[in-house]
């Protein structure tokens, strides 16, 4: 990682696999549309790996997203800061594998041409210094900070969900230069001075 990274503290506790991590990858998440190049995701999961138990009708049916372990589990701020941007409106869909999760990727164009809400969906967003972190896909109603609040690392932002762009509850990372995503550069970051690869286990 370069100088210029921002150093973060997991912004959870528990067991959460490790996907597009930038660790693997530039761009972590295939574009560089709205800053996303460093990207991470973080996907609670069970001790054997599994983010819910996968069923004959995993295949062929959107899940509710409520049969998902990560639903609802704390988000917590990863950094001192002030909190710039928040959204709770969000609808909380229902997860997509298996057959399903190929109906939605063809949709995704949709979800990108109707720009940032609609990808991120809930989320809340840190300023430390010149820099924003933004934490996305939280569960509808559950953000607990507001705009303007004084934020300190491992308080709790609110709840992991399944809103904006996702297939199943999980939580993305970024970080951004400006808060506004039109112009923003993609930021660097690593938790505690390394950068986790995608298939990672990270148990706090």
């Amino acid at each position: 990682m370069s100088a210029e990274s921002l150093d973060l503290v997991y912004p959870f506790t528990g067991r959460w696999l490790v996907q597009n991590s930038p660790a693997d990858q530039v761009p972590s998440h295939g574009t560089t549309r709205f800053a996303t190049s460093y990207a991470i995701d973080f996907v609670p999961v069970d001790h054997s790996g599994r983010s819910a138990a996968f069923g004959i009708t995993s295949l062929f049916r959107p899940e509710p997203p409520e049969q998902f372990i990560g639903f609802g589990r704390s988000v917590l701020a990863p950094i001192d800061g002030t909190v710039v941007a928040i959204h709770d409106a969000a609808t909380d869909h229902p997860a997509y594998r298996g057959l399903p999760s190929l109906g939605y990727a063809m949709t995704q164009r949709s979800r990108v041409e109707a720009g940032w809400l609609a990808l991120a969906g809930n989320h809340v967003m840190i300023r430390t210094g010149a820099i924003v972190v933004a934490l996305c896909h939280l569960q509808q109603g559950s953000v607990q900070v507001q705009v303007g609040q004084t934020v300190q690392t491992g308080e709790r932002l609110g709840r992991c969900g399944n809103s904006g762009n996702s297939t199943e509850p999980h939580l993305h990372v970024q970080a951004i230069s400006s808060l506004d995503l039109a112009c923003a550069d993609a930021v660097p970051i690593r938790f505690g001075g390394t950068l986790p690869p995608t298939g990672a286990i990270v148990d706090l």
